[in-house]
Order: structure tokens, then C-alpha cells, then sequence
């Protein structure tokens, strides 16, 4: 597999892994809605009243996490699969000589073909001293010299 091909691939992993986020949201929303509506039928007075605040905040929290995957999903809609960098910038996958970068969003470690890539945000600890590095720069960071060795 080439490094073009690794990028396309981290690109589809990162976005079927927001899209189970937004599965994942969705279901439970819709369980809390039905929940909701079906103790609205079955209870009356300060018990009901209570459970129908606890569905509500639950509600509440599902939306929150459903937009949240939203908003990442539109981010990485943005990304431009077929630039090319000269240097660090959103949309590049970064070989160094400490590990791999995706700079997209803040998804963490994903395995994918057996290398580990770490997908990270550009305003992340690490996204922040590897923007606009040029292959060859040498950054410090947590106390270990990383060396771009190839920006895709």
C-alpha cells in the first residue's frame, strides 16, 4: 500500500467511525424520545415528573453528542484527499520518525493495515508544533525530537 493509499484509507476509517458516532447518538436519542413519550402514558404526579426531567436531560446529552459528531463529519468533508503539502496543514498525513499523524480531528489511535495513526486536530498539543513544519524539521515535544520525514 502507498502512502497515498494509507491516507485514503485513515480518511475512510475517520469517517466511518463518526458516522457509527452519529448511529450510535441518533439510536439513543430516538430510545430516550420513546422512553420518554411512554412514561408520559404510564405514570402521574411528582414521580413522573421527575423521570420526564431525568428523560429530558438525557435527551439533551444525546443531541450534544449528535452534533458534536455532526460538526467532525463536516470537518472532514473539507478535506481535500488529492493536495499536496509543502508543509503542515489540516488534511495532511504526517510520517515521522516518532509515529504517524492524521491532521483532520481529534480522534485519537486508529489501526489501520497494521500502522497506527493518530488522528489529531491542528489546534491539539502536537497539531499545534507540527502546523506549517516542512519535511526535514526537527520538533520537540514531551521531551522526544520528531523528525518529519514525509507530509501526503
Amino acid at each position: 500500500m502507498t502512502n497515498k493509499d494509507l491516507k485514503k484509507t485513515v480518511y475512510q476509517k475517520l469517517v466511518d467511525i463518526v458516522q457509527e458516532k452519529i448511529d450510535v447518538a441518533n439510536n439513543s436519542l430516538n430510545a430516550t424520545i420513546e422512553g420518554r413519550d411512554n412514561q408520559t402514558k404510564s405514570t402521574a404526579g411528582d414521580k413522573h415528573e421527575t423521570g420526564r426531567a431525568m428523560m429530558q436531560a438525557e435527551q439533551q446529552r444525546n443531541e450534544i453528542q449528535m452534533g458534536k459528531a455532526i460538526l467532525l463529519k463536516k470537518e472532514l468533508q473539507q478535506i481535500d484527499l488529492e493536495k499536496t503539502f509543502e508543509q503542515v496543514q489540516s488534511g495532511a498525513l504526517v510520517i515521522t520518525n516518532q509515529g504517524n499523524y492524521f491532521i483532520a480531528i481529534g480522534l485519537g489511535k486508529v489501526v489501520v493495515e497494521g500502522k497506527k495513526i493518530y488522528a489529531i486536530s491542528v489546534i491539539s498539543p502536537i497539531g499545534k508544533i507540527l502546523l506549517n513544519k516542512q519535511v526535514g524539521e526537527v520538533v520537540n515535544f514531551q521531551n522526544k525530537e520528531i523528525v518529519v520525514k514525509d507530509i501526503l
